[in-house]
């Protein structure tokens, strides 16, 4: 997913051993089997003298220790964070709305209009222009969530000079991948052609973007960031492969990245495809989870890859556009009529449109939010049904949810008002019962979504 996002996150969500004294649940109902059978043959043991050893350990309390886990530190953290996501949209709303109404957005494109004739310099002197003055109004709030919020709560290792180098990088990225390379231009050549009908050949186009960008973001854009490696650790690569085998896909394309230069975080994920498909762990989960947590996280992401779910979000997005920029267009249009001569804007084709067009997108994202999280957090429940299914250890998933859930200081337990409208991944207790208790192979149950070859036990 974009980088924007992340997950960029998987999103979505890149998105990311030895057991610890307990076993699945084939291994546990053994257990008890044999637990049952000594109990028969107490009596008799005792009485010829025979000592007896010490009970089992008792099952480990994930529930308990998940809860405990969320400390108020952590829940302080989540609830800013919780705030943060509404009240950034909200904030990109107000700065729109400043630009329009001051007639700074007439001004830019006065300035952009002076520098050349042809559109596609006015788009881009334009965007140039907008992405510094987003930047600067944007900077106060971008800085407290980004900088300040992540070193107080320990989770960053940025210095103030690192991340602010990247925030100028991206601003820099998304100036040539939307202004340099003519995506805005094509888009008001559309508008000034089309006044009506603009937002059909523009959402047309977003399917070729999209596979451009999926494909190219691995190889292109996420190395400007970060160094990324084929994973080092040749004991752990082998049980990947192993496990990728098991899994029917091609384990080539396997990285590590150095994003403990820039968090404490933890995380995985699967990206683009094709010759520039490939599945990352962040280096702080290298460091921080054992073997076995490790290779549970890799079958979830393995689980993203064999279900198709790329290719799947890829449609959803394009079709999804259709619906999007048809509203966009008509609430644009209807808004610019009604406001256009206060702002100085004379129709949607003047490229001092730009900032309402933006607030429109933002706007009915939010509407919209609720439906794409719900579809995300499908994919995701699909990818941790496979990670269960082609590992078969369900307590090494439990753990690596624990730890993600600690590491993260994520709320284990939303509101659903909450878990509706901002969760792209299932709540981290409902991802820990369903791991500890979905186990089809010992029900005679046939798998949902892997019919491969059994992990060996």
């Amino acid at each position: 997913m974009p980088r924007m996002v992340s997950m960029r996150g998987f999103h979505g969500l890149s998105v990311t051993l030895a057991l610890a004294g307990l076993l699945a649940l084939a291994g546990t109902a053994t257990a008890q089997d044999t637990l049952a059978t000594d109990s028969l043959t107490a009596g008799d043991t005792l009485a010829a003298g025979t000592r007896v050893g010490p009970p089992p350990p008792a099952p480990r309390d994930y529930v308990a220790q998940v809860r405990a886990a969320f400390t108020a530190d952590n829940r302080a953290y989540s609830e800013i964070r919780t705030v943060l996501a509404f009240v950034s949209p909200a904030w990109d709303l107000i700065i729109a709305m400043v630009i329009l109404f001051s007639g700074l957005s007439a001004a830019l494109r006065n300035v952009a209009c002076n520098m050349g004739r042809r559109l596609y310099v006015r788009v881009l002197v334009f965007f140039v222009l907008y992405t510094i003055v987003l930047f600067v109004l944007g900077f106060p709030l971008s800085y407290y969530a980004g900088y300040a919020l992540e070193h107080q709560y320990g989770l960053s290792n940025q210095t103030f000079g690192d991340w602010f180098g990247e925030q100028a990088k991206s601003a820099a990225v998304n100036v040539i991948v939307f202004g340099v390379i003519p995506i805005l231009w094509l888009g008001y050549k559309a508008i000034a052609r089309w006044p009506r009908h603009w937002w059909l050949p523009v959402a047309a186009g977003t399917l070729p973007l999209i596979v451009a960008g999926t494909l190219l973001q691995p190889l292109v854009i996420d190395p400007l960031y970060n160094k990324f490696t084929p994973l080092r650790d040749q004991h752990l690569k082998a049980r990947l492969l192993d496990l990728a085998a098991r899994a029917e896909i091609p384990g080539r394309n396997i990285y590590q990245v150095d994003k403990s230069a820039q968090t404490n975080k933890y995380n995985a994920y699967v990206n683009g495809f094709g010759a520039s498909q490939r599945i990352v762990l962040w280096d702080t989960i290298l460091q921080g989870m054992q073997e076995d947590e490790i290779l549970f996280v890799m079958g979830h992401e393995m689980g993203h890859y064999k279900l198709g779910h790329i290719w799947k979000g890829i449609a959803a997005f394009s079709l999804g556009s259709f619906v999007l920029l048809f509203l966009a267009a008509r609430i644009a249009g209807w808004t610019v009529a009604r406001f256009g001569p206060l702002w100085g804007i004379s129709d949607l084709a003047d490229v001092a449109s730009m900032p309402l067009l933006a607030a429109t997108l933002t706007l009915l994202s939010l509407f919209a939010a609720p439906v794409i999280n719900g579809i995300s957090r499908g994919i995701e429940h699909e990818a941790d049904v496979f990670a269960v299914e082609v590992t078969r250890d369900n307590d090494a998933g439990a753990r690596a949810f624990l730890k993600l859930g600690a590491q993260n200081r994520s709320n284990p337990e939303p509101s659903r008002f909450i878990a509706g409208y901002l969760y792209t991944h299932p709540p981290l207790m409902e991802r820990i019962r369903f791991t500890l208790g979905y186990k089809p192979w010992l029900e005679g149950k046939p798998n949902r979504v892997f019919h491969g070859r059994p992990a060996p036990r």
